[in-house]
């Protein structure tokens, strides 16, 4: 690298790795299509059964002594003894929580592996271990195999997986399941802000607040995840 490499500005130094990118790369473009198509029949084929699941949102960086790190690894256990296999991120801190307690109960631990550049490791607590490249097909599968969410404390990701499951439910592109959100301090906030902008500027209603709940208690996130999946189960059946 040259001296002028260097001393580039970060949004230079991207316009001039896009610029290569584009003179000398065009054919692995077309051809990334594969690794993205195997991404979605990998995840198909290993997630295909496993059936009701939850998948339990939240951050990577969070230390253990967290009180919301304890408070993961009883949810993901008591979900687990409840016969819901949990599905996280698989990453360290509250992915990480969320599938050690799992894995101490009594359903499966499963861990959505992705490669970014800070090298994610996969936490050890894993039964199922899946890794994508790609943060859309990862999503999918966060998704198509959940029965409910679980919205633990986090950053950028956990509000863009929080944001995408409603979204989703309100268009009625997936059954409103459960999204349960843990931790009344810390996402008070965001449901403050929700109600004093997006509702009372008209762009969200009232009633949209009803898609999701708020509680610290781990027995009410299991209590309203098994009520949301039998209410879910029976209106499929019918």
């Amino acid at each position: 690298m040259t001296m002028n490499q260097k001393n580039r500005q970060p949004q230079d130094r991207y316009v001039q790795d896009m610029d290569d990118y584009l003179k000398n790369d065009t054919g692995s473009e077309t051809w990334s299509v594969f690794r993205i198509m195997s991404e979605f029949v990998e995840g198909y084929e290993t997630l295909r059964y496993l059936h009701p699941a939850v998948s339990i949102f939240g951050s990577s960086a969070l230390p253990e002594d967290s009180k919301y790190y304890k408070l993961a690894v009883d949810i993901g256990k008591m979900l687990s003894d409840a016969g819901f296999a949990v599905i996280t991120g698989g990453g360290p801190s509250i992915m990480e929580a969320a599938n050690r307690g799992a894995k101490a109960g009594k359903s499966k631990s499963v861990g959505l592996n992705i490669e970014i550049p800070t090298e994610q490791t996969a936490n050890p607590y894993q039964d199922i271990s899946l890794h994508f490249r790609y943060f859309f097909a990862r999503k999918v599968m966060f998704v198509k195999y959940a029965s409910a969410f679980v919205i633990m404390p986090g950053g950028f990701g956990t509000l863009d997986e929080l944001f995408e499951s409603l979204t989703l439910m309100q268009t009625k592109k997936i059954f409103n399941l459960p999204v349960v959100l843990v931790g009344s301090e810390f996402w008070g906030g965001l449901i403050d802000w929700i109600v004093s902008g997006p509702i009372k500027n008209g762009t969200l209603s009232k009633e949209d607040l009803s898609y999701f709940s708020l509680t610290d208690d781990p027995k009410e996130v299991v209590r309203i995840i098994k009520e949301g999946y039998e209410e879910v189960r029976l209106s499929r059946a019918i």
